[in-house]
C-alpha cells in the first residue's frame, strides 16, 4: 500500500466557516490551519477540542484570523501543544492580528478567552520557514518532509506540501494566480500529478473582471464620493488583504495628485508597516527589483497616515477623508465605531473588500438591499469614580487578607514538616556538652519567639536552630580586582537564538503600539458601560471583490493542470463546494472528495509503494555516472528478503539488454548556444531549432509536466543529419 492519508475537517466544510483540518499522515497528525470568526464563538471549536490533545504539528498558511485566530485559545484551553510551522510574514503579521484583536475586545468587553501573554505563549512554538525549504521532521514524523511555497492572496501566504515515500499531499487554499502590487502570483501550477490536493472552493462560482478596470472603478468611486464632501470608511483587516489597498490608494493619489487625507487605523498600525518594510523578499519580484536599484522601499506611504486612535480623526471632523479601520467584521475595534458615526449621512461611504463573515454586522449589511436600520451595541471601558471606585478597593483589599492568610498558613505547614524533619536528623548526632548546653539554651529561648525569628525564609534542614542565611563570597583577586569568567558575560547560543527568534523591538513595546501599551499597562480600576442602539443606514453601501483570490474559471483551471490523484474540497458554500465537485468528477481523471465537518475520508494512494534495500554485492557492480549533485545508474536486479527487509541482489541469470535511456533535460537555446560554438549555422523558426539549411530540432509535448516531452530531429538523412544527432545525444547521459 501507498503512505496512508486521511482528511477529517474540523471547521470549514461545506460552508465559509474558518479554516481547520485535520491530516494523519501514516499516523502523524497535521493540524491544517487553526481559525476562528471575529465573534469568538467557542462551540465552533468543538470538534477541535476533541483532538487538539493528539495533534503533533501545526501548519499555518495566511496571517488573518480565518486561519490562525483559535490558536491562543487551543494552547491555553484545548491541550495543543504541537510545534507550529509558518513563514516569517505569517508569524509577524499572525502576532499582530491577534494583538489587534484582543485589544478590540478588551477595550469593550471584559475578554477573558485568552490574553496578551496567551498569544505570546502561542506564537512562541512557531518555528519559520522559507519559500521552497525543505524541512525533515524527525521523531514520531520521521520521513515525512514538509515545504512552504508561494501562495499569493496575502504576504507570506503559503500552500503546503507534505511528502512521505515520494507521494505528496498539497495543502492549497484560498491561492491566486495573479500577481498583484506587492505579490506574486501562486506556484501552485508547478505541481505536478500530487498524490492528495486540498484546496477550496470559495470562489467556484464567482468570475472576476479585468484588474486594471477594477482598480480604476474602485479610486472612481472613492473620489466621487470625497468629492462631494462626504468621507469614506474601509473595514479591513489588521495586516492581511490592508496592505495591497495601501499601496493602490497610495500610488493614484500620487498620480492624480489628490490632497484628501488618508487614514490607515488599527491598534497595530505603525508596527504593522514597519514589519512590512523589512519583507520585501517575500513580495513581488518586481518590489525587490526596485529596491535593489533605487532603494526605494514600496511601504514608506507618502499619501497614508498611519494612526492608532481616533483622536486625529476627531480633529477633523466632517472633512473628506478615507479611513481603512479594522476589523473587517465590523464587530468590534475602530471600524465599527467610525460605522456608527458615518452610517446616519446619506453622502458618505462604506466600502466592503471582502465578504463579511456569516452572523457579523458587516454580512448583514452586504445582503441585497441592504437593510435601512441595524441594531448595535455601543461599548467603552471608563474608569471606576465614587461608590465603585470604593467597593472595588474594598473588594481587592479583602481578596490580599484572604490570600496572605492562606499564604502564611502554607508556610506555617512548611515550617512544622520543617521541625518534624530537624528533630529527626538531629538524634543521630554527636556534639559535644558545651554545644548541647548551648542548643538547650536557645532552644529555650527561641520556645516562644520562632515565628519572629524564621519568619520569611525556610530554615536549612541540616541547623541545630533558626539560622540567617549566610554565603561565603569565594571569589579570587589579583592586583587588579575581582578576577572574572569571561564565559559568564557572553551570550549563550541559545540565548542568542531566541534574541534573534524575538527580532528587535519585540515584547510589549515592539508589538504593540505606544498608545494600546499605554492602554494595558494602565493599572486604574475601569469597568466596560454597554448600551444598545438603532441605528439608520443611510450613507451609500458598496461591495467590491479585493479578497486576492482565484475566480472560479482560474480554479478550474488550475486544479485541472494540477492533475492530482485524489481531490478533497473544502472551504466554500454549499453551493459552490457541489459545483466544483461535479465539474472535476466529469472532466478530471481524479477521485474528487467533499467531506462534512468530523468526517474522516481516506484518501490513501492505490499505488503499492516499497522501501528496498540495495545489496553491497550489486553496489560492488553498478557504474554510476555523475549527473548535477546525484549519481545514476541502470540497475538489474532481483528482489530478496534479509531479517524482514526487502533487498536487491544481482540477477541469479544474464538480464537481457535493455534499449539505451537519455537521462537529462535539453533547453533549445543552450543547444542553439553549444551548436554555434561548434561553428554551426543555427536560428529559430516557429519555436523549432534550425540547424544548416535541412535539419530541424523541435520538442512536442506539454511543456508545463517533465517527462511528456520529446524531442524530434526533422530532415533528410545526410552527413548533418548525423552530425546534429550525435551533437544532441551529447546533451545527454546514456545509460
Amino acid at each position: 500500500m501507498g503512505t496512508s492519508v486521511q482528511v477529517t475537517p474540523l471547521s470549514g466544510a461545506y460552508g465559509e466557516g474558518p479554516l481547520s483540518y485535520l491530516l494523519a499522515v501514516d499516523g502523524f497528525r497535521f493540524l491544517l490551519d487553526c481559525g476562528w470568526t471575529d465573534l469568538c464563538d467557542t462551540s465552533q471549536l468543538q470538534p477541535l477540542a476533541k483532538v487538539a490533545p493528539t495533534i503533533d504539528a501545526v501548519l499555518l498558511s495566511h496571517p488573518d484570523m480565518m486561519h490562525l485566530g483559535a490558536l491562543p485559545y487551543a494552547m491555553k484551553h484545548l491541550g495543543l501543544s504541537a510545534p507550529v510551522y509558518a513563514t516569517e510574514p505569517v508569524f509577524r503579521l499572525g502576532l499582530l492580528t491577534m494583538y489587534d484583536h484582543f485589544l478590540s475586545r478588551w477595550q469593550v468587553s471584559d475578554f477573558d478567552l485568552f490574553t496578551l501573554d496567551d498569544v505570546d505563549a502561542a506564537f512562541q512554538n512557531v518555528v519559520r520557514l522559507k519559500y521552497s525549504q525543505n524541512y525533515l521532521l524527525n521523531d514520531k514524523g520521521e520521513g515525512i518532509v514538509i515545504a512552504a511555497h508561494v501562495a499569493g492572496h496575502l504576504l507570506g501566504g503559503t500552500v503546503w506540501k507534505i511528502t512521505k515515500d515520494g507521494e505528496d499531499v498539497v495543502y492549497a487554499v484560498d491561492f491566486n494566480h495573479r500577481k498583484e502590487m506587492h505579490l506574486n502570483s501562486t506556484v501552485l501550477g508547478t505541481f505536478v500529478r500530487p498524490a492528495v490536493l486540498i484546496t477550496d472552493a470559495y470562489n467556484a462560482l464567482n468570475n472576476q473582471g479585468y484588474r486594471k478596470k477594477q482598480d480604476q472603478d474602485f479610486i472612481d468611486s472613492l473620489v466621487k464620493v470625497l468629492g462631494t464632501g462626504g468621507s469614506v470608511l474601509l473595514p479591513v483587516d489588521t495586516a492581511g488583504r490592508v496592505l495591497e489597498l495601501l499601496l493602490i490608494l497610495d500610488k493614484y493619489w500620487g498620480d492624480r495628485r489628490l490632497e484628501y487625507p488618508i487614514y490607515f487605523l488599527t491598534n497595530v498600525s505603525t508596527s504593522t508597516v514597519d514589519y512590512v518594510k523589512s519583507f520585501l523578499e517575500w513580495m513581488g519580484d518586481h518590489i525587490a527589483k526596485s529596491f535593489e536599484s533605487s532603494r526605494a522601499n514600496a511601504f514608506l506611504l507618502k499619501k497614508v497616515t498611519l494612526i492608532i486612535n481616533k483622536e486625529e480623526l476627531e480633529k477633523l471632523g466632517d472633512t473628506p477623508k478615507v479611513v481603512l479601520a479594522s476589523m473587517a467584521s465590523l464587530e468590534v475595534g475602530f471600524s465599527h465605531d467610525i460605522f456608527v458615526e458615518m452610517a446616519s449621512e446619506a453622502r458618505n461611504l462604506v466600502l466592503f473588500t471582502e465578504k463579511g463573515q456569516f452572523g457579523t454586522l458587516a454580512r448583514m449589511l452586504q445582503v441585497d438591499p441592504p437593510p435601512k436600520a441595524v441594531k448595535v451595541t455601543m461599548s467603552k471601558r471608563i474608569p471606576l469614580v465614587g461608590d465603585e471606585l470604593k467597593a472595588y478597593e474594598e473588594e481587592q483589599e479583602r481578596i490580599k487578607k484572604e490570600e496572605a492568610i492562606k499564604a502564611s498558613l502554607v508556610k506555617e505547614e512548611e515550617l512544622k514538616a520543617s521541625h518534624g524533619s530537624n528533630a529527626k536528623a538531629s538524634d543521630p548526632m554527636i556534639i559535644d556538652a558545651s554545644s548541647s548546653r548551648k542548643s538547650a539554651n536557645a532552644g529555650s529561648h527561641f520556645g516562644g519567639n520562632n515565628d519572629i525569628l524564621i519568619d520569611g525564609f525556610v530554615p536549612p534542614s541540616t541547623s541545630v536552630a533558626p539560622m540567617f542565611p549566610f554565603f561565603e563570597n569565594t571569589a579570587e583577586w589579583d592586583d587588579f580586582g575581582e578576577v572574572i569568567n569571561p564565559d559568564d558575560y557572553t551570550m549563550k547560543q541559545e540565548d542568542m537564538d531566541s534574541s534573534l527568534m524575538l527580532g528587535p523591538g519585540d515584547g510589549l513595546d515592539g508589538k504593540i503600539d505606544d498608545s494600546s501599551a499605554r492602554l494595558l499597562l494602565d493599572s486604574t480600576p475601569s469597568k466596560v458601560i454597554s448600551n444598545e442602539m438603532t441605528v439608520q443606514v443611510k450613507c451609500s453601501l458598496v461591495y467590491m471583490d479585493f479578497e486576492g483570490r482565484s475566480d472560479g474559471r482560474s480554479v478550474k483551471s488550475v486544479i485541472a493542470h494540477v492533475a492530482p490523484l485524489k481531490l478533497v474540497l473544502v472551504h466554500g458554500s454549499a453551493e459552490a463546494t457541489e459545483h466544483l465537485k461535479m465539474h472535476c468528477a466529469k472532466n478530471l481523471d481524479s477521485h474528487v472528495y467533499a467531506p462534512q465537518i468530523e468526517e474522516t475520508i481516506d484518501v490513501t494512494s492505490d499505488l503499492c509503494a516499497y522501501k528496498v534495500q540495495l545489496s553491497e554485492k550489486l553496489m560492488s557492480n553498478i557504474i554510476c555516472k555523475k549527473l548535477g549533485e546525484h549519481e545514476i545508474a541502470w540497475v538489474d536486479a532481483e528482489v530478496g528478503k534479509e531479517d524482514e527487509k526487502l533487498i536487491l541482489l544481482p540477477p541469479s541469470t544474464t538480464p537481457p539488454p535493455h534499449k539505451p535511456v537519455l537521462v537529462g533535460d535539453l533547453k533549445l537555446s543552450d543547444f542553439k548556444q553549444f551548436l554555434e560554438n561548434k561553428g554551426w549555422q543555427v536560428e529559430f523558426s516557429g519555436g523549432a531549432l534550425r540547424c544548416g539549411e535541412h535539419i530541424t530540432v523541435r520538442k512536442i509535448g506539454d511543456s508545463s509536466q517533465k517527462g511528456s516531452q520529446q524531442i524530434v530531429i526533422e530532415g533528410p538523412l545526410c552527413e548533418d543529419y548525423y552530425k546534429i544527432r550525435a551533437h544532441l545525444y551529447s546533451q545527454f547521459y546514456l545509460l
